[in-house]
């Protein structure tokens, strides 16, 4: 590779936000997928909610060997949004990406998608992505992202939280309510404004491990944080609000897109 080369590449780091809450099962095969990328400039921030198993002692084994993941522990439980927050705070890179403590990339996903960024010149970008259990069997299952969304399509269709990369230093980096959940979807709903247009890749780069008992996996609790973004947070009419948590109920609860 030309000196050229190896400067821009210096020059497109990417920082992986990784909150981290009671992961101790999992969070060393995330890790372990960021290594093995292909694309290797990149930096890990794993903040830490105030684990109480051996989420700490993990990390800090795989920072001694890898000095490119960074730990970080938040005083108090304080949830998924003030970690997420946190950890955009202290990225240094270009590009911001996002890789939740129990989900998974393919090796290529960062060579993929930051070529598909540079090319193309787009800043806010996703993937599609297949599903796992907790053992990381597949369950068969490829969740789909569309070519191009514009705020509206984000409403209906919230990409995978560990899909997404945007360019911060082309829109500038992206904090959220503290709210326990939906906060990844205020924080695209703030991204597309500012992008206009997300852009997906139709190849699964990534799997999205489902947890019973997690929060993402409680579907039916999910309808009151909806209406509380489109409401408190976005501001909608009464009208459009009950067309989006309609269309969500019928697109994700009943799995038909």
């Amino acid at each position: 590779m030309s000196k050229e080369k190896n400067t821009r590449v210096e020059e497109d780091m990417v920082s992986i936000v990784m909150p981290a809450y009671n992961c101790g099962d999992f969070i060393e095969v995330a890790l372990d997928s960021v290594i093995s990328q292909i694309y290797q400039n990149w930096e890990v921030i794993v903040v830490d909610d105030c684990s109480t198993d051996n989420t700490a002692k993990l990390v800090k084994a795989y920072m001694s060997r890898e000095p490119r993941i960074k730990y970080n522990k938040l005083n108090t439980n304080s949830g998924a949004a003030v970690a997420r927050n946190e950890a955009v705070n202290l990225a240094k890179g270009k590009y911001i990406a996002f890789l939740d403590s129990d989900d998974v990339w393919f090796h290529d996903k960062l060579s993929k998608q930051i070529n598909f960024m540079k090319q193309n010149k787009y800043d806010f970008t996703c993937t599609s992505y297949t599903k796992i259990d907790k053992n990381g069997n597949d369950l068969n299952r490829k969740i789909k992202a569309k070519i191009k969304s514009d705020y509206d399509g984000v409403l209906k269709r919230n990409p995978g939280n560990s899909t997404v990369i945007y360019n911060a230093q082309a829109l500038g980096k992206f904090k959220i309510p503290n709210i326990k959940k939906r906060n990844d979807y205020v924080m695209w709903l703030q991204a597309i404004k500012k992008a206009k247009n997300l852009y997906g890749i139709e190849e699964p780069l990534g799997s999205h491990r489902i947890r019973i008992g997690s929060l993402s996996s409680k579907k039916g609790g999910l309808v009151g944080y909806h209406w509380k973004v489109y409401r408190e947070i976005e501001h909608l009419s009464i009208v459009k609000s009950c067309y989006l948590i309609l269309y969500w109920v019928i697109f994700t609860i009943f799995k038909l897109r």
